[in-house]
């Protein structure tokens, strides 16, 4: 059973990870992230990327794409519902970019 503490203050935090030709079977890039809502998690997913990245930065900026959409998608979902009056912050969501630091 899952359980929420009660929050006056919601936000929605993501975090994003991938891992260049991680898959050992397709060489594929792998991908998870994790969304958090009053600091307790509510979605995540690991998977093999859809396409073949070339390099180590271009595999971590698809899984930040990936949970971007993914996070926009839930916020409005929330949103939507009803059930709170409002999100209080905008989405924020850490991803792994140490490549794209060096380029």
């Amino acid at each position: 059973m899952l359980t929420y503490k009660r929050s006056d203050h919601l936000e929605v935090i993501g975090y994003s990870d991938s891992d260049f030709a991680g898959c050992v079977d397709t060489r594929k890039s792998t991908f998870g992230y994790l969304f958090l809502l009053a600091e307790e998690a509510i979605s995540w997913k690991s998977a093999k990327q859809s396409i073949i990245a070339s390099s180590t930065m271009e595999a971590e900026f698809v899984a930040c794409f990936e949970a971007t959409v993914h996070g926009l998608w839930l916020w409005n979902f929330i949103s939507g519902l009803g059930i709170v009056d409002s999100i209080a912050k905008p989405l924020r969501i850490y991803c792994d970019n140490s490549a794209a630091v060096f380029f």
